[in-house]
């Protein structure tokens, strides 16, 4: 799903200015996908031009005027129409697993480090996951906020169980060119 359809999806739930878009990303699709304001606003500006999405601004004092957004009735056909098909086969992006591709080159001390600073960072998002998925919310949050705590804990679980096998290898200094 691109970030205009999820932009769509968004305004589906309610009007949002651009910023309040964001927040959604960050606070209900952190887990699953990232959107910068740089690749929000233009893809509102489009669905704007497209006739997806309605614009109203607002004046604020001392600030600038302030956009909201309202996701039309040809833009909500859209939206559905996208969402009713199969969804493409998911994407994953780690930069923290590129790197460990190549930790044959790393000293062993390197590589403990990222992973006990990737179980730290991981158990930081439980906790606070944790806190978010207590809080009153539909179902279909729960159901989220539950996946991603699963999510994490297993990347825990299996960086845990499984991390001796690049530290061993980096202590013993098997760094055959693959």
């Amino acid at each position: 799903m691109d970030i205009r359809t999820l932009c769509l999806g968004i305004l589906t739930m309610g009007d949002a200015s651009g910023y309040e878009i964001k927040k959604t990303f960050e606070d209900r699709l952190g887990l699953i996908f990232h959107a910068s304001f740089g690749s929000i606003y233009p893809a509102l500006n489009k669905l704007t031009d497209e006739g997806l999405v309605s614009c109203r601004e607002f004046s604020q004092e001392k600030r600038p005027d302030k956009k909201i957004y309202s996701i039309t009735a040809n833009g909500r056909y859209q939206f559905f129409d996208a969402i009713m098909k199969k969804p493409a086969a998911d994407r994953f992006r780690s930069e923290f697993l590129a790197t460990l591709m190549f930790s044959h080159l790393l000293p062993a001390s390197v590589i403990s480090e990222l992973i006990d600073d990737r179980i730290k960072d991981r158990a930081q998002k439980i906790e606070s996951l944790y806190d978010d998925c207590q809080t009153k919310m539909t179902d279909r949050d729960r159901f989220l906020c539950n996946f991603g705590l699963k999510m994490y804990q297993a990347e825990i679980d299996y960086l845990q169980e499984n991390r001796h096998l690049l530290e061993a290898d980096a202590l013993m200094g098997n760094r055959a060119a693959e």
